[in-house]
C-alpha cells in the first residue's frame, strides 16, 4: 500500500529510467506527498487505486455501450436500445462516487473535524437507491411483457449485444469488487454490485431472444421476472454492506486483533473500551488502556505511542488511533473516573 511513499527518494537513481511507461503515467496519476507521514500516503494511495478503478471500469462499460450501440443502428431494435441507454445510465452511478473519492483526500477543517471520508457513504446510499430502482424498472417491464407479449426482431443481434454488456458489466463488477475489498471501500463494492445487475438485465435481454428464437414468447417476460428476483438478491448484499458502513460497524474478528496487538506491547496491564470506525475507507481507533499507576506523564505516554503504533500495524487501513492512558487500580483508592459517573 505505502510503496508508493519510497520510489521517490532516489529521484536521479540509474534504475528510475528503467520504470516502464506504464509506471510513469501510474505516477502522473497517483497524488504522492512526500513530507507527510506514510499512513497518509497509504491513504492517498488507497484513493487513487478506487479512482484507477473507476476511471478503468468507465472505459470498459463505455466500449461495451458502444459496440451494443453499432448493433442497436444496425438491426434497429428498441428492446436493445433499452438495454444500451439503461448501461449507459447506470455507467453514470461511478460520477458520484469519483467525487466521494476526491472529496475524501480533502484535509480536515474546523467544520469538518474528521474530514470529509463520510461522502463515500452518500455515494453508497445513491448507488443502493440505483440498483433499487434496476429492480423495479426490469420487474416492470417483466409485468408488461406478460400482459402484452411482443414478438422480438433481430434475435441474432440481440443476442450478440445482450453478451457483450453482460461480459462487460460482469467484467467490471468482478474488479470493483476486489478493489473495493482491498481498498475497504463499501461504496465501491456496491459499485461493482451495481454493474453485476446491469450485467443480469443484458442476460435477461439473451435469455428472452434464445426463447423467441425457439417460439416460446413468453420467455422473455418470465425471465424477466427470474431476473427481478436476481437484481433483488444483490440489493439485499448492497444494501447490507451500506447500511453497515452508515451504521459504522467493523468486523469483529479486527476488534479482536487490535485488542490482542495492544496485550502485547510493553506497559500495557489491560485494555479498556476499543471502539473502531470508519471513515470512507479509512478506519479510525479509540482505545483506553491501563498503564502502571505510579509512572511519569512521559512514560505513560511512551506507552500510549506504542499502543498506536502497534495498532497500526496490526489494523489494516486504520490511518489514526486515540490512546487514552488510565492507572490501574490501587486498592482502597476511589475510582479515577469518579467525577464523570454523574453524566452517563
Amino acid at each position: 500500500m505505502s510503496d508508493g511513499h519510497h520510489h521517490h527518494e532516489h529521484h536521479g537513481t540509474p534504475h528510475m529510467h528503467k520504470h516502464s511507461l506504464r509506471h510513469r503515467l501510474t505516477h502522473l496519476l497517483t497524488p504522492h506527498s512526500h513530507k507527510t507521514a506514510d499512513k497518509l500516503d497509504s491513504a492517498l494511495e488507497s484513493s487513487a487505486r478506487g479512482m484507477r478503478a473507476l476511471w478503468v471500469s468507465l472505459a470498459v462499460l463505455g466500449v461495451t455501450a458502444l459496440a451494443q450501440a453499432v448493433v442497436v443502428a444496425m438491426s434497429g431494435s428498441v428492446a436493445l436500445l433499452g438495454d444500451t441507454v439503461h448501461n449507459t445510465a447506470d455507467a453514470l452511478t461511478a460520477v458520484p462516487l469519483g467525487i466521494a473519492f476526491v472529496l475524501g483526500r480533502r484535509a480536515a477543517t474546523r467544520r469538518f473535524t474528521y474530514g470529509y471520508g463520510r461522502a463515500e457513504d452518500l455515494a453508497g446510499i445513491a448507488i443502493v437507491l440505483t440498483i433499487a430502482a434496476s429492480a423495479a424498472f426490469a420487474g416492470w417491464t417483466a409485468i408488461e411483457r406478460l400482459i402484452d407479449p411482443r414478438p422480438v426482431a433481430h434475435i441474432p443481434a440481440v443476442a450478440v449485444a445482450a453478451l457483450v454488456g453482460f461480459a462487460g458489466n460482469e467484467w467490471v463488477a468482478r474488479y470493483r469488487i476486489r478493489v473495493g475489498r482491498e481498498i475497504g471501500s463499501a461504496a465501491l463494492v456496491a459499485d461493482g454490485l451495481h454493474a453485476r445487475t446491469d450485467g443480469f438485465t443484458s442476460l435477461a435481454v439473451l435469455l428472452g431472444a434464445g426463447g423467441a428464437a425457439l417460439g416460446w414468447q413468453l420467455a422473455d417476460p418470465i425471465v424477466g421476472l427470474a431476473i427481478t428476483a436476481a437484481i433483488t438478491l444483490v440489493l439485499r448484499d448492497a444494501a447490507r454492506e451500506v447500511f453497515r458502513r452508515v451504521m459504522d460497524a467493523v468486523d469483529p474478528a479486527l476488534v479482536d486483533r487490535a485488542e490482542r496487538a495492544l496485550r502485547e506491547v510493553p506497559g500495557v496491564r489491560g485494555v479498556g473500551e476499543l471502539r473502531l470506525r470508519w471513515i470512507g475507507h479509512r478506519l479510525r481507533a479509540e482505545v483506553a488502556v491501563v498503564v502502571d499507576g505510579d509512572v511519569t506523564v512521559r512514560q505513560a505516554h511512551a506507552v500510549a505511542v506504542n499502543a498506536e503504533h502497534a495498532l497500526l500495524h496490526a489494523v489494516p487501513r486504520l490511518t489514526a488511533a486515540l490512546v487514552h492512558a488510565d492507572p490501574a487500580p490501587v486498592p482502597g483508592e476511589a475510582d479515577p473516573h469518579l467525577t464523570l459517573a454523574h453524566h452517563t
